[in-house]
């Protein structure tokens, strides 16, 4: 991966700002938003206040699917310009250029993520491959995009994946669909180590992981020999996966290639206890949150003790674990703006930990998608859920934002 040294620059004239030396304050509003105008914070603040009603969001999940699938033109201008506008950087790579711009003059960097979900056909496989080999090469051309992450699903069949993983025999014609399969993945990772950008693969279900991390460690040990390329992604929610994080850090070392790690709680909890409680197995997941955030935060002091041999991203919207990482990164004097320990948000949510960050000089990045709004609708349908409140109390997202327009004077 490139490595991307930020520099130390003020971005507003506050005089209590964080000094290089210093731990960010993740309270810090004035820094979280500095990049925003008063009318963008108010059109946020709209935004949020109306994810915050989760009755409001089930029914407009639910017609805002049919609404595109129907291809009503006034709704996909409507979505646009309010949820997609918040949470993707744009239509195309040219108009993503945009955002990633905006982020880089914060000090912040960009992964970039085509945002089209799985699909089950060989020629929508072949155009997420291709989609995804011009975002590397748009990468390699724009300053401050040092990875672009990329889904198994995307680019091989779900039920390819599982027959796999359940060690099937598989027919002629599953073969040579899973040689295609091969192929795609390492003309992705070929491209990108040709580039010197990083790429991402996300975890998936259980019932397909298996079968992920094995294209993924043949990848990292095809590409990953002199720096970190290919990165495999660890649902540190699994009871497992710390142990499978320190196995794959094992292997690695053993077959002499740095690993690449990014670190994610997880993204299908329900899914996974529902299926364990029907077919009868043990559920994967932890049996609390404070199990997961142990799991998690003994993942991130792992990686920071070995970061010369793994490039890792500390993934999370939880400010304990990003102040855990700060906090190991200074205490052994390590370049906070090591490439090899990197802190991940998505856009458009937890700006508190993404702009505070890069005050403090730590390399911190933007998780960005992109693409057709029609493609990116269900990635925008989980962040409006994760925004919504049950309970009827304010999201986090929404008492930051108001916070800030509080401090402007503007509420």
């Amino acid at each position: 991966m490139r490595a991307n040294n930020l520099t130390n620059t003020t971005t507003t004239n506050s005089s209590d700002m964080q000094q290089p030396h210093a731990l960010p304050d993740f309270t810090n509003t004035e820094i979280a938003f500095a990049g925003k105008t008063d009318e963008q914070l108010r059109k946020s603040a709209r935004i949020f206040a109306l994810m915050n009603k989760h009755w409001l969001v089930g029914i407009g999940s639910k017609l805002g699917i049919a609404a595109i699938k129907m291809h009503l033109p006034f709704v996909e201008s409507i979505v646009k310009n309010t949820i997609f506008e918040q949470f993707c950087g744009g239509t195309t790579l040219l108009e993503t250029q945009k955002t990633v711009q905006h982020l880089q003059k914060q000090n912040v960097l960009t992964i970039l993520d085509y945002g089209a979900e799985a699909k089950e056909r060989e020629e929508d496989f072949n155009l997420t491959m291709n989609e995804t080999i011009r975002a590397i090469e748009f990468a390699a051309q724009t300053p401050g995009v040092p990875v672009v992450s990329s889904k198994i699903t995307g680019l091989a069949r779900f039920g390819l994946l599982e027959a796999l993983q359940k060690g099937e025999v598989l027919s002629q014609e599953l073969r040579l669909e899973y040689k295609n399969v091969l192929k795609r993945v390492d003309a992705i990772c070929y491209t990108a180590a040709r580039c010197g950008v990083g790429v991402y693969f996300d975890a998936e279900e259980t019932w397909i992981q298996d079968s992920i991390n094995h294209l993924v460690n043949l990848m990292m040990k095809r590409y990953n020999q002199e720096k970190a390329v290919v990165f495999n992604t660890f649902q540190l929610y699994r009871h497992d996966q710390l142990q499978y994080l320190m196995h794959s850090f094992n292997q690695a070392r053993k077959s002499g290639y740095l690993l690449g790690a990014k670190l994610v709680r997880g993204a299908y909890m329900e899914k996974e206890r529902d299926r364990a409680a029907r077919m009868g197995y043990r559920s994967p997941i932890h049996t609390s949150k404070n199990a997961t955030d142990d799991a998690f935060n003994t993942a991130v002091r792992f990686c920071v003790d070995n970061y010369e041999y793994i490039a890792s991203c500390n993934a999370s919207h939880n400010a304990d674990s990003a102040m855990l990482q700060a906090e190991l990164i200074a205490q052994r004097s390590i370049p906070r703006d090591h490439p090899h320990l990197l802190f991940s948000q998505l856009y458009g949510m937890s700006d508190n930990l993404t702009f505070n960050l890069a005050q403090a000089g730590f390399n911190v990045a933007k998780y960005v998608p992109y693409g057709p709004v029609r493609d990116v609708v269900p990635y925008l349908i989980r962040r409006a859920e994760e925004n919504s409140s049950v309970t009827g109390d304010m999201t986090r997202e929404y008492k930051l934002v108001l916070a800030e327009m509080k401090r402007r004077g503007l509420a």
